[in-house]
């Protein structure tokens, strides 16, 4: 699993896709942009720009536009032709449930420093958590303490009104950020330092006092994070990338040439 656009893949008989991992199905959305995109890019320039370039150039835009965070993207990546539904849980997307040790081995075997995994985790300042991804925190935390110790009591009791242990909903959303959830900024850090946050492999941040030095220093200076930010992105998005004659540049980005 790496940046070939592999995830935009659709499914075949026989062979369930990336879409469908327990990770991404009913979670990742918005694969109609990346479609029009491509679109509008093939009836100019058939078979010149791949769709992990496509996706690599909106992540960018995104970030511009929810938080005014502008770089630079490398282009020149060709699309793979495999996608298998195991591969982003297979050492490959970090779990919701994490201690930190697990959080940085997984980084470090994507060739990303600690410093690169508490930058990254600021994408948590946009998007929503299921309930089930945290509900452990609030419910069955352990023997002695259901709830998790460190999160804030008030937040806690939010939570649960949303994330009621019994509910019709089969699998509710929450804010990952709550104050500004719409706004890509270090508001994130700032709920991390009072046990505001959804996540175990969040939270995990507060454990390691290097960890929790950077987290203070992110809180603090938001353009200090913004600015690492751009650069981690940039390194993750160098991860197993195709080029040359390798994989294809796709006609249809749901499905290989």
């Amino acid at each position: 699993m790496g940046c070939d656009g592999s995830v935009l893949l659709d499914s075949t008989p026989g062979n369930p896709s990336e879409k469908e991992n327990i990770a991404n199905a009913n979670r990742l959305r918005g694969f109609e942009v990346i479609d029009e995109a491509k679109a509008e890019i093939e009836a100019t320039c058939p078979q010149t720009v791949a769709c992990a370039d496509i996706l690599a150039f909106a992540a960018r835009d995104s970030a511009c536009r929810l938080g005014g965070i502008y770089y630079a993207v490398p282009a020149g990546r060709r699309d793979g032709r495999v996608s298998r539904k195991d591969e982003p849980t297979h050492n490959n997307i970090p779990s919701p449930l994490f201690n930190l040790r697990q959080l940085t081995d997984n980084f470090a075997r994507k060739g990303l420093s600690i410093d690169d995994m508490v930058t990254l985790s600021g994408a948590h300042s946009i998007g929503v958590s299921h309930c089930s991804a945290f509900s452990n925190r609030l419910y069955s935390f352990s023997t002695t303490n259901p709830q998790d110790p460190s999160l804030d009591q008030a937040f806690a009791s939010n939570l649960k009104s949303q994330c009621p242990s019994r509910t019709n909903n089969p699998n509710p959303t929450v804010p990952l950020d709550f104050i500004t959830p719409n706004r890509l900024d270090n508001k994130y850090y700032q709920n991390l330092q009072y046990g505001r946050v959804l996540l175990t492999s969040d939270q995990s941040l507060m454990t390691s006092p290097s960890t929790i030095a950077t987290v203070r220093k992110f809180g603090r200076e938001g353009g200090v994070w913004a600015e690492r930010f751009a650069g981690a992105v940039v390194r993750m998005g160098l991860i197993d990338v195709l080029t040359g004659s390798d994989g294809e540049i796709r006609k249809n980005c749901r499905v290989i040439n």
